[in-house]
């Protein structure tokens, strides 16, 4: 399942590599640099996303193994 934090995380890298490719273009360093840190955030809201969902299956994996026992 995917969360929040990943599609947002996600969103934003894109957005951030369109905004990078954008001041590239018009050669515009500041708006390069710009994307390329909307790109980071982005990496690192996916991997908070990234970890939660990780977290979530083990609390339902251990959930689920006293269940049985």
């Amino acid at each position: 399942m995917v969360n929040k934090n990943q599609v947002k995380g996600a969103v934003k890298d894109v957005a951030g590599k369109v905004q990078e490719e954008a001041g590239k273009l018009v050669g515009n360093k500041e708006q390069e640099a710009k994307g390329l840190k909307k790109q980071l955030e982005g990496k690192a809201e996916k991997a908070l996303g990234d970890i939660k969902e990780v977290v979530k299956d083990a609390k339902e994996a251990l959930k689920n193994a006293v269940k049985k026992h």
